[in-house]
């Protein structure tokens, strides 16, 4: 690898709250590649919420917030570049008086974060849901470890001292991010009381919504042994990602931004159709192969995409039941479809159904809902669809009696009540019944009748694989 230009040390800065791979392996790669281009102004101070993965981030601090990214193709072909966007790594500490430092400079003009979809504790009408214990234990004050607690503490340091205006940027799959955070974030406030935030926010402070796109995975323990390999640096920190990148912003920036639509970022009034195609076809389909992968005893998702069942259920799914639905589109959508299958199939990525598979309480509101309510609006058939929750109803199953073959981790998952599932006598009806997964459709009968019907098709699928 050659040198590489380094940010301007008294430029602007984005701050950027949840310092995982996802973020090293995109926010960071576009802003690299402007200061690549010349354009040196901005560069990205770091930290997270929480005392999360601290090798890594002890390591990214005595690197001096540079790391190495290994992209692969489909074809194999990998290629190794040194990122050195991230000038500052904030250490964590329980008070986040770092973040708040950095949040609360003038020279901070954008707070952009990933913490997850299940971080935002929304339901469906983006109201906040205080029965999570992070969530109430910040609304009393008494801890700030999710992203409003941390950012209403942050932007009262930066209101109190006059420091200008700022966006929040979204960096999570989330449909409507920007909107939805905001939403949470109002909402948060004035559940605080907290009045004089809120109004500032009205006028400082802009919430674009993004979308964002590389798959990456979680880094394997061979990835650091091949980075000095190939580069000859013995690099702690390294993080890797598929060749194909994608990020598509609405260009409402409160106090400047950095030029990122000339290294490929698409700048646009509304990202709605290109947050759709990607929720509904690229989000949803990875949850249904990671399901259904480890129902037959598969461990990466590359090795379910080529099982023909489970394609043809991904595949059936998009054909049918989402490409109508999103049609009109500026989006060749099935050709979408195909591009997504075969990055799917990439096996040097090595993604694992066990980081795919999480939030499946996050994830069926978030992907699923809209095309199961268009559909039956319109009086369609939802037999497509209907196979991913019922998927997701089998591996809860699994999982409930302790038969999965990883730990499962879902934030917005109530354990107990989800093992309530399978304790009567029709844990269909349980599940489809449960508000938190299905909001207003929750005991629809057609979409009981549904779910029903392809938990059969499901189970088949399963004991054809040699599931069990």
């Amino acid at each position: 690898m050659s040198a590489t230009p380094v940010a301007d040390p008294d430029g602007l800065v984005i701050l950027h709250l949840g310092l995982g791979s996802f973020h090293r392996a995109h926010q960071a790669v576009y802003l690299q590649d402007l200061i690549d281009s010349g354009d040196t102004r901005w560069s990205i101070a770091g930290g997270n919420l929480r005392p999360d993965q601290p090798q890594v981030m002890a390591a990214l601090q005595a690197q001096g917030g540079a790391y190495t990214l290994e992209t692969v193709s489909p074809a194999g072909e990998r290629a190794y570049r040194k990122i050195t966007s991230i000038r500052r790594i904030v250490p964590y500490e329980p008070s986040l008086a770092g973040l708040i430092e950095a949040g609360a400079a003038p020279s901070t003009r954008i707070i952009s974060f990933t913490v997850t979809e299940a971080g935002y504790y929304l339901d469906s009408k983006n109201r906040l849901q205080p029965h999570f214990p992070d969530l109430a234990s910040d609304l009393a004050g008494t801890t700030r470890v999710t992203i409003y607690g941390a950012l209403e503490t942050i932007l009262d340091e930066r209101m109190r001292r006059g420091a200008g205006g700022v966006t929040l940027l979204n960096c999570d799959n989330l449909r409507s991010n920007g909107e939805r955070f905001h939403a949470g974030f109002a909402d948060f406030l004035a559940r605080r009381g907290n009045h004089a935030l809120l109004e500032w926010l009205t006028a400082n402070a802009t919430t674009p919504n993004a979308m964002v796109d590389r798959i990456t995975p979680r880094p394997p323990a061979d990835l650091a042994p091949r980075v000095q390999a190939a580069t000859g640096w013995a690099d702690a920190a390294p993080v890797m990602g598929e060749k194909f990148i994608q990020w598509v912003i609405e260009d409402h920036f409160r106090n400047g931004r950095p030029a990122w639509e000339k290294v490929g970022a698409e700048l646009v009034p509304s990202v709605l159709p290109y947050e759709e195609a990607k929720i509904r076809i690229l989000n949803s389909s990875h949850s249904c192969i990671a399901w259904a992968g480890t129902l037959i005893g598969k461990r990466f998702i590359h090795e379910g995409v080529v099982v023909p069942a489970i394609h043809r259920m991904a595949h059936a799914y998009v054909t049918h039941d989402v490409i109508p639905c999103l049609t009109p589109s500026p989006i060749d959508l099935a050709k979408y479809r195909d591009v997504v299958l075969d990055r799917f199939s990439n096996p040097y990525l090595a993604d694992t159904n066990q980081r795919v598979a999480m939030d499946g309480f996050s994830k069926i509101p978030g992907f699923l809902w809209p095309t199961f309510q268009e559909r039956l609006k319109s009086g369609a058939s939802i037999a497509h669809v209907a196979r991913l929750p019922a998927l997701f109803h089998v591996f809860l199953r699994r999982w409930h009696e302790g038969k999965l073959p990883y730990a499962y981790e879902d934030q917005n998952m109530d354990p107990a009540r989800a093992h309530a599932f399978f304790s009567g006598g029709d844990s269909i009806a349980a599940f489809c019944g449960d508000p938190v997964l299905w909001g207003p459709l929750a005991g629809a009968p057609a979409l009981v009748a549904a779910i029903r019907a392809a938990n059969v098709e499901v189970e088949a699928f399963v004991a054809a694989h040699g599931g069990h």
